[in-house]
């Protein structure tokens, strides 16, 4: 369907000028004013009109809108005709709810009263029927839109997977993953469940879990240590990242873990210092990394501990010299400490920001993925595109800036949660 818009000073004259351009073949989508009347200014209407690509061509017809068969001039706005369907369906809800409470209802001529439980009221199938109706005038509505969204697929989409490819789409999800996995979900979902928008968010919600890679938590083994050094960008929120780590591994696991901290960032005072006094509050011990030959002596130092955390320096991802001075760090490594490195992203910038940020810092030989910031977006498909994309597993999201509370262990559900129907901070 393309989508035409005509303006003029009243409705009337720009449903002229759309009759003149075009004949009755469009159907009316919306009228609205677009400037007000004002001292030394006209008025401006707008009027939005959609049209099947083969009749602007001159070619076989094919309305998908029984609206679209009258003269423009006799219909009625389809946003404004949508409000009116949904209201109608509210009201036979209502309706159904008042008939379900009558203790002697009316039934279909012919029917025994005496076993009520066997029938509906006559009242109740028709309203039950008119709903239907209704319902299917929704999706034709729903599916009018569709095309300007649909992925460049043969077959045709139907149009209770509306919703969820709108959803999916605004959540910030790259184009080519959804639309690959749209038509995975055509081909494998069964037919029975495609009828209905309800099981098709499910089935969706279910096929999305499943494509998320995921590292659970687990603790070190008797006698080893884990050692984990987050990298990233300036300002993801790496040192408090660490600080929450600390505290978690120190003070809410099941075990109370010794836990180590080396600091690289000697770039930012005030991000050392900030460590430093998290390092004082939870009585930790601290070692600072200079130069790379010094990075090894750091992790000896601190052997006693189960876990050794390490902060490194903040770098832009274009910054090969930072990156390339912690590439020197993890190579003058002749522990036999193995070093899990974890790259922090933020989930507030586009899926196309954090594939180059990857791409940047993956010469470190990434493990695993944090995200932090979830807090402050609304959009998770990005997250979930980087994910499918790398296959790179995610350990842990951040949620907010509060130490130690604001950290999740992470999860396909939780993700997925995120990404089709909002962050809820309760859920967490």
């Amino acid at each position: 369907m393309k989508i035409l818009t005509f303006t003029g000073r009243t409705p009337s004259e720009a449903l002229k000028k759309a009759k003149l351009a075009i004949g009755d073949d469009g159907m009316l989508i919306e009228t609205r004013e677009v400037q007000k009347k004002a001292l030394g200014r006209e008025a401006l209407y707008e009027i939005v009109i959609g049209i099947e690509e083969n009749q602007q061509n001159n070619t076989t017809k094919h309305n998908t809108y029984t609206n679209s068969s009258k003269p423009l001039n006799k219909q009625k706005p389809i946003m404004k005709e949508s409000e009116e369907v949904l209201f109608d369906i509210s009201n036979a809800a209502k309706q159904i709810s008042k008939i379900a409470d009558v203790t002697d209802p009316f039934y279909e001529y012919g029917r025994e009263k005496s076993t009520p439980s066997t029938y509906e009221p006559k009242e109740l199938k028709d309203i039950k029927s008119e709903i239907a109706k209704l319902g299917d005038k929704v999706k034709i509505i729903q599916n009018m839109f569709w095309d300007e969204k649909a992925p460049d697929m043969q077959s045709s989409i139907p149009s209770e997977f509306a919703e969820i490819y709108r959803l999916a789409s605004q959540s910030g999800m790259n184009k080519d993953h959804l639309d690959g996995i749209m038509r995975m979900t055509l081909e494998l979902m069964p037919f029975k469940m495609k009828e209905n928008s309800a099981t098709v968010k499910r089935y969706f919600q279910t096929l999305l879990r499943k494509m998320v890679p995921i590292r659970l938590e687990t603790v070190p083994s008797v006698g080893n240590k884990k050692v984990i050094m987050l990298v990233g960008p300036t300002g993801v929120g790496k040192t408090t990242s660490i600080a929450k780590l600390a505290a978690r591994y120190s003070f809410l696991m099941q075990k109370k873990y010794k836990v180590g901290l080396v600091v690289l960032d000697t770039y930012r005072i005030g991000a050392v210092e900030q460590l430093m006094q998290y390092a004082r509050m939870m009585k930790l011990g601290i070692e600072t990394v200079v130069d790379p030959p010094e990075f090894a002596s750091a992790l000896n130092s601190l052997r006693y501990c189960d876990y050794i955390l390490i902060d490194t320096m903040g770098s832009s991802p274009y910054d090969k010299g930072k990156i390339e001075k912690i590439y020197e760090c993890l190579d003058a490594n002749d522990t036999e400490f193995s070093v899990d490195v974890v790259l922090v992203m933020p989930s507030s910038i586009k899926y196309e920001d954090l594939k180059v940020t990857y791409d940047n810092f993956d010469s470190l030989n990434v493990d695993t993925i944090m995200f932090t910031k979830l807090d402050e977006t609304r959009g998770f498909g990005n997250i979930f595109s980087l994910a499918y994309e790398t296959k790179k597993p995610i350990s842990y999201f951040s949620v907010g800036q509060e130490v130690p509370e604001d950290l999740v262990c992470a999860s396909s559900d939780f993700l997925v949660e995120c990404l089709l129907n909002g962050f809820n901070r309760s859920k967490v």
